[in-house]
């Protein structure tokens, strides 16, 4: 009698389609009930609260030495609201979700032990890496847009709605400043896609969420260090984090291209790479957990 392996038999079983396994949409069901989700989506809808009771607090922010930043133009109106809220998060504060998203989601998996079950199930490894990996990002970029729009909202309530004050001169009206907003989310949602690969390679390879996810904002801070360093010189050029404030072009009377662009070859150089790394090494592991 003829022995007749797994796989043979899954890939001659009547229906099955391994292109079918894990839809996006049970995957993101499941991400979106996760406590961690939850939490992090009230952490960013709470800053923009918390920033309003700082300036409430504070008084209307002024210059320091006869020199005017975005953060002084804060309560100018509901725009430049927005904008400080992505300028004081997008340094720190927005690599949490991204990391936690994209890091968590295959240690998690192998924490519970059931990572080898939902292979057997059968989901070919592909199939269960790709269908993370979209939802983790997609997680992370809405993350991104909450907090922008809830700052908006909440800008708006307290400031008015209005055109984006420029700290260096001049301002841009509402159509055009709600345009440039757009471009900087974009611009930084890009700029976090290394922070992405690293947290989603380093899940490949442990069993402990916490690992990947530390690692992942670890390095992340650890490239920011070393883009501080200026004898490095045109060394800090290859950077992630030597670009990760170029959408500051964006809020500037003549938008400016440059700078996002070499951040964006950057930015998306490292993180295919990683993510390549993290496919590779996944389809050679031997999962036991």
């Amino acid at each position: 009698m003829t022995t007749t392996t797994l796989t043979e038999r899954t890939e001659t079983a009547s229906g099955y389609k391994p292109t079918h396994t894990l839809p996006l949409r049970v995957e993101l069901a499941r991400q979106l009930k996760r406590r961690r989700t939850l939490v992090m989506a009230g952490i960013l809808a709470a800053l923009p609260f918390v920033l309003l009771i700082a300036f409430a607090i504070g008084g209307t922010p002024n210059g320091r030495n006869n020199t005017i930043t975005l953060m002084d133009t804060a309560t100018a109106s509901g725009a430049n609201f927005a904008a400080v809220n992505l300028f004081v998060s997008a340094g720190f504060l927005l690599v949490i979700p991204v990391a936690l998203f994209c890091g968590d989601t295959v240690a998690s998996e192998a924490g519970w032990s059931s990572l080898r079950y939902l292979l057997a199930a059968p989901v070919p490894r592909a199939r269960l890496l790709w269908s993370k990996l979209v939802v983790g990002l997609g997680l992370s970029l809405a993350a991104m847009i909450l907090l922008p729009l809830v700052a908006l909202a909440v800008g708006t309530a307290a400031y008015g709605w209005g055109p984006l004050q420029i700290p260096t001169g001049g301002s841009l009206d509402s159509g055009t400043a709600a345009q440039r907003l757009l471009i900087v989310v974009a611009y930084i949602f890009v700029s976090q896609l290394v922070t992405a690969g690293l947290a989603f390679w380093l899940s490949t390879k442990t069993d402990a969420p916490l690992g990947a996810v530390g690692g992942a904002v670890g390095l992340t801070i650890v490239g920011n260090v070393l883009d501080a360093v200026t004898a490095l010189g045109h060394w800090r050029d290859f950077l992630p984090a030597h670009w990760q404030f170029a959408w500051a072009d964006a809020v500037q009377p003549n938008l400016q291209w440059s700078g996002m662009i070499q951040g964006t070859a950057i930015s998306i150089t490292y993180a295919l790479v990683l993510f390549a790394l993290a496919f590779r090494g996944f389809a050679r592991k031997d999962i036991v957990s």
